[in-house]
């Protein structure tokens, strides 16, 4: 077991640990991808979905966003429509190692930037999404990754102090924020590197690994 601070609990991000979200790559198999990459360069799409992430209506913020560029309205509304098909497909590893840590008795948490509608689509999808421990989710909490007040809220509920979390994002803004608050932290590129980290810090065994 790796020395240091015992953990007591794992945090996992959703999107790209989980779940990969890739919304250009959906768009490129729908549209010409010069003309997908003018439409991102022309419009914010990430930004109306980081409204929805912190709490916003998923359709009415869709259709407003398209109301607002009629040159676009039809891609736009896909975001809402065809959204199922931009979150995926899951990263078969990482769910593994989920269900290798609760097998082991580990408490594992959620902490991920999600809107509360799309997630509730996301569930019957992949089921492992409710096989948390605790989920936070900043639909539901108001307020998004790395806004520190964000980490404060999972502190506060958690029953672990910051120190005992470990917390995987494939994000590095993210994994800052934490690490800034006392958390430990793994900067998510993949399954098995994760895995190897689970493994060193004693959580996990080879053989349970992906």
């Amino acid at each position: 077991m790796k020395a240091g601070r015992t953990i007591g609990a794992v945090v996992f991000d959703i999107g790209n640990v989980l779940i990969e979200w890739q919304p250009e790559r959906f768009y490129d198999r729908v549209m010409d991808r010069e003309e997908r990459q003018r439409m991102f360069a022309e419009i914010d799409l990430h930004g109306m979905n980081e409204a929805i992430d912190r709490g916003a209506p998923f359709r009415q913020t869709v259709e407003d966003f398209a109301a607002r560029h009629p040159g676009w309205q039809d891609r736009i509304r896909l975001w809402y429509h065809n959204w199922a098909d931009m979150a995926a497909p899951e990263i078969p590893g990482s769910v593994r190692i989920l269900r290798a840590l609760r097998a082991r008795g580990v408490p594992v948490f959620a902490l991920s930037n999600f809107g509360e509608e799309p997630f509730a689509q996301a569930l019957p999808r992949y089921p492992f999404l409710g096989e948390f421990d605790r989920t936070y989710l900043s639909g539901r909490l108001r307020v998004t990754k790395p806004d520190p007040r964000i980490y404060a809220l999972v502190e506060a509920d958690c029953g672990h102090p910051p120190g005992a979390l470990l917390f995987a994002d494939d994000r590095a803004e993210n994994i800052a924020a934490a690490a800034a608050r006392g958390w430990q932290v793994h900067h998510f590129d993949g399954p098995d590197g994760f895995a190897a980290r689970l493994v060193a810090e004693g959580l996990l065994n080879a053989e349970d690994c992906p």
